[in-house]
């Protein structure tokens, strides 16, 4: 199942830094918290530290552009988590 979520973050934060003044961000960025809250309930702030690790690694490689901003968007699911 990470695999699976670890890809879907991938598409949507590559979508949102490649067109951020697409309509559809905002409805993006809900399904990355959305995805947070999964990751969250399922291995706590370790696993959403790893998949950050790996979506910026990733994303930061193929398109250039770094997605640390959108780790905000899972501030709430722990007061470990604040960015």
């Amino acid at each position: 199942m990470d695999a699976m979520l670890e890809e879907e973050m991938i598409d949507l934060v590559t979508f949102c830094l490649q067109n951020p003044d697409s309509n559809e961000v905002e409805a993006k960025k809900s399904q990355i918290s959305e995805i947070g809250k999964t990751i969250f309930s399922d291995g706590g702030v370790d696993a959403m530290e790893n998949m950050f690790f790996a979506i910026k690694n990733r994303i930061t490689e193929e398109i250039g552009k770094d997605p640390q901003s959108f780790r905000s968007l899972w501030n709430g699911n722990s007061e470990e988590w604040k960015y």
